[in-house]
């Protein structure tokens, strides 16, 4: 059976967890958490030399780092990866964004005040930037979602997958979300969509 390495607590790790409960892929849940040194264990490290989690391992054996490297693996054929050219890239494009304009702000600053070994970064340096830069990127959302129900064509895709698993959450890092209220109203019409699981959900 496949085998997911994660965290229950942790937004990358939600991610596939979410994909596969919508399409019905069963998977062993293994809880690596990077909170108790886990992930820098060598028997993880040499699973995956990064020492960060999700890590997939497929029935065969072969394993797949990075949340959505995957997502784009798991959707592949399936309806959450667009089959027209330009939706696809659409997906691609607001993929790149979660990892670079969109986590690195809004699930950082939430580790920082939620996570008691992270406590020591907390400066007020560092939370005044996480807070603007994640504002933001909940602002570019919130103006694309103001014309559009989804990020990727007119259904929910991996992209909507990837950046609610942080979004849902990010009131817990100082964000208030009613500022933004297209974002809000998507949160909830993903929420609703056939097979949602919530973060806790472990397969």
């Amino acid at each position: 059976m496949t085998i997911l390495y994660g965290m229950i607590d942790s937004g990358n790790c939600y991610k596939p967890r979410l994909l596969m409960a919508k399409l019905g892929i069963p998977f062993t849940n293994v809880e690596v958490s990077s909170h108790t040194g886990d992930t820098r264990k060598p028997a993880y490290v040499a699973k995956n030399p990064n020492a960060m989690v999700p890590l997939l391992e497929l029935d065969d054996g072969r394993l797949l780092a990075e949340s959505n490297a995957i997502l784009l693996y798991l959707a592949e054929g399936t309806q959450f990866l667009p089959v027209d050219k330009y939706e696809r890239a659409l997906a691609y494009q607001w993929l790149f964004f979660e990892q670079y304009s969109h986590e690195p702000y809004i699930a950082v600053r939430k580790a920082l005040l939620t996570f008691p070994e992270r406590a020591k970064d907390a400066t007020p340096e560092r939370l005044a930037v996480t807070l603007e830069r994640g504002n933001k990127a909940l602002g570019v959302m919130n103006k694309h979602l103001a014309g559009s129900a989804f990020f990727a064509g007119e259904a929910l895709s991996v992209a909507d997958i990837a950046l609610y698993a942080y979004t849902h959450t990010a009131e817990m890092g100082g964000f208030q979300l009613d500022a933004y209220p297209a974002v809000a109203a998507w949160l909830k019409r993903v929420e609703a969509d056939k097979g949602h699981v919530p973060i806790e959900w472990l397969g």
